[in-house]
């Protein structure tokens, strides 16, 4: 926060960081949450109890994109400003993605794993070109996602129930299909869309029944999206060639964790919009968002 130190300073707003490693609980949110007038969220739990004990709060600027963390209509039967930082993120997650659908295709992480172990892997791999990619959730990291794969020559899929833009499709070529039609199709599988009340676990057993035969499955949206456990047994089943996934049910993944197991998986830290440039713009566009909240000039 030095970097913005004297900007609250000359608003003559008080500020300070709690310590935390991944996000803050609803237990620990309680124990805190009446002393601001504002906050900068992160994926921390906002619940309608959180909500109910900030009698002070006036704005949760979010960081970031997902509002799936706080009770919104809660938030906003209080009148409490609820805002976040929408399509500042998409570039750096879709390379993410994209490096994800690479690594997957021809085994990177197993060619370093057994370089390292004084190996010499030479796996055969997949070319991506001419091979399908399924998105699900075309906003503005699925449509970042898109851009890339038309580039490397991949077939475009797309479901969301909201329309693509007309000059998107025709600059991509993209066809937007329905969820079971997707799955079918699709030699690459990507999550890009938020967590709403309405689709956790929207990939479960049902639709991994429907996946094609040797696709892959990559996360870099939210967790609970999928369900674990349909997934560790789809994994068994070998429905998957292999799966990327930087967001999980619980974070951080436990140590016993039975996904830890599979070797055909890649893992990730819930990390895939970090990088410095990326920070700074959402830091700025944040700030900005709770001293307009808090009723003071940006």
């Amino acid at each position: 926060m030095h970097r913005y130190h004297d900007r609250f300073v000359e608003r003559e707003i008080t500020y300070d960081c709690p310590d935390f490693s991944q996000q803050l609980v609803e237990s620990e949110l309680l124990e805190i949450v009446d002393r601001y007038d504002g906050v900068i969220a992160g994926d921390d739990e906002f619940t309608a109890k959180v909500i109910e004990r900030g009698k002070k709060l006036r704005v949760i600027a979010k960081w970031g994109i997902g509002m799936d963390g706080i009770a919104i209509d809660a938030a906003r039967e209080r009148g409490i400003e609820v805002c976040n930082t929408p399509d500042l993120l998409s570039e750096e997650v879709a390379d993410v993605a994209i490096g994800y659908a690479v690594m997957l295709a021809r085994e990177l992480h197993k060619i370093d794993q057994a370089v390292r172990a004084g190996e010499w892997y030479k796996p055969r791999g997949i070319s991506l070109g001419g091979k399908a990619i399924g998105l699900i959730g075309a906003g503005g990291i699925g449509r970042a996602v898109l851009r890339r794969a038309h580039t490397m020559g991949m077939e475009l899929l797309a479901s969301d129930p909201a329309p693509l833009p007309d000059e998107f499709v025709q600059q991509t070529g993209v066809e937007q299909v329905a969820l079971d039609n997707m799955l079918e199709r699709a030699d690459f599988i990507v999550l890009t869309c938020a967590l709403t009340p309405h689709n956790r676990h929207m990939l479960s057993t049902e639709q991994f029944s429907h996946v094609k035969s040797g696709s892959y499955l990559i996360n870099v949206a939210r967790g609970p999206l999928i369900d674990e456990a349909a997934l560790i047994e789809a994994l068994n089943e070998n429905r998957f060639t292999g799966a990327a996934l930087d967001v999980f049910e619980e974070e951080p993944l436990a140590a016993d964790h039975p996904l830890r197991s599979f070797d055909n998986c890649i893992f990730g830290s819930h990390n895939s919009s970090n990088t410095i440039d990326a920070v700074l713009r959402v830091n700025e566009a944040a700030i900005a968002n709770l001293f307009k909240g808090l009723g003071v000039n940006p």
